[in-house]
């Protein structure tokens, strides 16, 4: 199940959307943000029907 997500870029600032796919459970992945092209970790949440999507900087990971 594919959700719609935008979090702000802990290095720039900007907005940026992301797709989440919360049918795979809890994840932990890197993605570049869209403005900067500076790495992302992103660390997903599942628990049931909510979820809940955390962005850091890498060196703060």
């Amino acid at each position: 199940m594919l959700e719609i997500d935008f979090y702000d870029c802990p290095y720039c600032g900007e907005r940026v959307e992301t797709t989440v796919d919360i049918s795979a459970g809890d994840q932990h992945y890197t993605e570049d943000c869209q403005v900067c092209c500076r790495p992302i970790v992103c660390i997903l949440q599942v628990h049931d029907d909510e979820w809940l999507l955390e962005v850091r900087r890498e060196d703060d990971a």
